[in-house]
């Protein structure tokens, strides 16, 4: 189906004529298809808010940067969460501290973190900062 074209003339400054001349002597291509591929660009550009073109890139980044601040806080808010119920609740009258004791309070540890990592589990998943007591840290 062909469509309709409207004839529309105009002047080109020099410099432009002969760089338009130069395109349309290249095979398959001609002046008229040149100028509206050329013009519809031109338009679509315009269409575009020229700040979201600009800073839309650096926004997407930001958001990103802030989407993985929430999720190291959310993660952060449930260990204090647990902490806390456990330091006034369960730890409140701990027997005076030797080696069973340490070995329990490690065990407990171990426990508290797997707890915030099951937590965690239905949010955005485990951050970096909850891992594992290595044996080498058991002493401290």
């Amino acid at each position: 189906m062909q469509t309709r074209k409207i004839r529309h003339q105009f002047y080109l400054p020099d410099d432009l004529s002969q760089a338009l001349d130069a395109l349309a002597a290249k095979p398959g291509a001609s002046k008229t298809t040149i100028l509206t591929d050329a013009l519809r660009a031109w338009l679509e550009r315009k269409g575009h808010n020229a700040l979201d073109t600009q800073f839309g890139p650096r926004l997407d980044r930001q958001q990103k940067v802030a989407l993985r601040t929430e999720t190291t806080l959310n993660a952060m808010a449930e260990m204090l969460d647990l902490l806390v119920t456990h330091q006034l609740t369960l730890a409140a009258h701990q027997p005076p501290f030797d080696t069973e004791t340490e070995h329990l309070g490690q065990r407990r540890y171990q426990q508290f973190v797997d707890q915030v990592a099951r937590r965690l589990a239905g949010n955005r998943g485990v951050p970096k900062l909850v891992r594992k007591i290595t044996p080498t840290e058991d002493s401290r």
